[in-house]
């Protein structure tokens, strides 16, 4: 896992990196707008319809925008990484050039297609598991680290399964990923929680999504090895 985090800092300033970078950040921060404001447009509209006056459907749309950047700690890792798999093919093939030609030849084309149904089936899957464990979540809040343990746990898990899926579609076939998912169990867990540590680094996290689909590449290609 070190040597993946290494070596995928050391290549962060390749110009393939810091295109899908800046172009899934920029298309990030642009759904977080739109979300900010569907949703205070929405608290606005829904106020009126209650009868209330043009200064309390104004802090009503205020509430809800305030409600959807609060959320922004799940929001962010779902929205980054789902936009990521539209993208991560970039990183993949950035990193296998530089460490693994071989594998490179041999690899398969995954389309856009494919890559964008990930996407929403990541951020889906983020979204919901985490809002099935949110009463756990605020449940643990007195015990000072419980929270912020089983969020690890959970979005370790989560985001294992993503970052790896994006690699090992290039190189399995669809018949060969239940098995693989079985034997590797641990290490797509133990790339999950790393990553999820990546995203509660302040300034880090704008860059985890990236570094977590290279680090993945490395530990996919590192176990073949």
């Amino acid at each position: 896992m070190l040597r993946a985090f290494f070596l995928s800092i050391g290549q962060f300033g390749d110009r393939a990196f810091l295109i899908v970078f800046a172009k899934s950040l920029a298309i990030t921060f642009a759904l977080f707008i739109l979300l900010g404001g569907g949703a205070w447009w929405w608290a606005q509209g829904l106020a009126a319809t209650q009868g209330a006056d043009g200064w309390l459907s104004a802090l009503a749309g205020f509430a809800a925008l305030v409600a959807v950047f609060a959320a922004g700690w799940l929001l962010f890792r779902a929205i980054a990484v789902g936009v990521l798999m539209l993208f991560v093919e970039e990183i993949v093939v950035a990193v296998e050039r530089k460490h693994y030609p071989q594998a490179l030849a041999e690899a398969r084309h995954v389309g856009m297609g494919r890559a964008a149904l990930m996407g929403l089936a990541s951020a889906a899957r983020a979204i919901l598991v985490n809002v099935v464990v949110l009463p756990l979540y605020i449940m643990l809040l007195v015990t000072g680290v419980g929270t912020v343990a089983l969020f690890v746990v959970v979005n370790g898990w989560l985001l294992g399964r993503d970052l790896a899926e994006m690699v090992a579609a290039r190189h399995l076939p669809a018949a060969a990923m239940r098995g693989w998912r079985k034997a590797t169990a641990w290490q797509r867990f133990t790339l999950g929680v790393a990553g999820t540590g990546l995203f509660m680094v302040p300034i880090l996290n704008l860059a985890a999504p990236v570094l977590g689909a290279a680090m993945a590449t490395h530990l996919f290609h590192g176990r073949k090895a």
